[in-house]
């Protein structure tokens, strides 16, 4: 059975005849019913994007595949859209100023980063060590190793912020994230960072200095290149994935315990069992977030819950088994959406309720109707 027949009857252009077919192909095994189920999914909710987006903007959007049916081996696909951002207040707008981007210094004082935050910051011998923008910090030069001092920049949830550190390696930091690293590098040795929460880098090429990232008990070294690296403290692993270049990962304590890691690959090191595994994957879901995008590809609800948490500063609270069970796939456009918009659209797919409280979701089972 095509999926064009399918189509065709999902549309009320199927004939007599063909409708009976079609049944007679669903009722003959498990797996053309589920293929049905899955596609009955798809077909509706892309009806429901044709039907608002004639009067609204969408906020959410699947990439383009070559064939459409690659789609439908997941759970289910979603997309999300402008209008029903209409139905409900902005989260992101109500949290906004909630919590501010923190700079520490090495001597023990910090500072709040603003929109108003567009200074220079010159040393004692009148050199430029610095400029601050209001998403992003520029540092210059280089300093003798014994003056090395760090700083400690702190991205709170629902935020994201841009260094660009003294040896030219840019890192983007993603919500949720505490970010550690030298004002100026040292002449010589490594270049040592230390990261919990996300963080995208592209590398300053330097042979003679290896860039390592110290994330949670593993290091990922590497000479230059670009990558990014999940290593938040509530998950139970680290991922790091290789858009180019190379980069090994290996655990601190062991680091005969190493992986060698090629473009198109990542890499996870999980606490407990204290293994490294690699897969290949398709590293631009797990760098969108840095064009400000969420990108999912059959990812449960619960990681999904996660990651909304971080980007819109947000507690959710789900006790619906059902929807902690599905598994997703799209993207979501970050500036504009809300939760709101997210949740609304999960409903018409895995129907369930939520209140709001403050900054906190409840997700619960679906009303019954008498």
């Amino acid at each position: 059975m095509t999926s064009k027949l399918i189509y065709k009857y999902l549309s009320n252009e199927a004939s007599e005849q063909e409708v009976q077919s079609l049944f007679d192909w669903i009722d003959a095994s498990e797996e053309n019913k589920k293929h049905f189920i899955s596609l009955k999914k798809t077909w509706a909710l892309a009806a429901l994007s044709d039907e608002i987006t004639s009067e609204s903007v969408s906020v959410i959007s699947i990439k383009p595949k070559n064939n459409a049916i690659q789609y439908l081996k997941y759970a289910a696909v979603f997309l999300v859209l402008f209008g029903l951002g209409k139905l409900a207040f902005d989260f992101t707008q109500k949290t906004k100023s909630s919590k501010e981007i923190v700079l520490e210094f090495a001597d023990g004082s910090s500072e709040i980063i603003t929109k108003n935050n567009q200074t220079k910051v010159i040393n004692d011998k009148g050199s430029l060590i610095a400029k601050k923008f209001p998403n992003h910090i520029v540092y210059f030069g280089k300093v003798q190793d014994q003056k090395v001092v760090y700083n400690t920049l702190k991205v709170p949830y629902g935020k994201r912020f841009k260094l660009t550190l003294s040896d030219g390696t840019i890192v983007n930091l993603n919500s949720g994230t505490t970010f550690r690293y030298p004002e100026q590098f040292g002449i010589n040795g490594k270049r040592n960072v230390f990261l919990t929460g996300e963080a995208f880098f592209e590398v300053a090429k330097d042979k003679q200095h290896p860039f390592i990232v110290n994330a949670n008990k593993v290091d990922i070294e590497v000479l230059g290149t670009k990558f990014n690296i999940s290593a938040y403290p509530e998950n139970p692993t680290v991922n790091s994935t290789l858009i180019e270049g190379s980069i090994q990962m290996y655990e601190v304590e062991n680091k005969q315990n190493l992986v060698l890691l090629l473009p198109n690959q990542m890499a996870t090191w999980q606490n407990n069992a204290k293994k490294i595994t690699t897969k290949a994957v398709d590293p631009s879901f797990y760098s969108a977030w840095t064009k400000g995008e969420l990108a999912f590809k059959d990812t449960p609800f619960s990681t999904i819950a996660k990651i909304i948490q971080r980007t819109y500063d947000v507690e959710i609270i789900n006790e619906n088994t059902v929807l902690a069970k599905q598994n997703f796939t799209g993207t979501i456009k970050i500036s504009e959406s809300s939760v709101e918009n997210i949740l609304e659209l999960l409903k018409r797919d895995t129907p369930f309720n939520y209140s709001i409280e403050e900054n906190t979701i409840t997700i619960t089972n679906p009303s019954i109707t008498k």
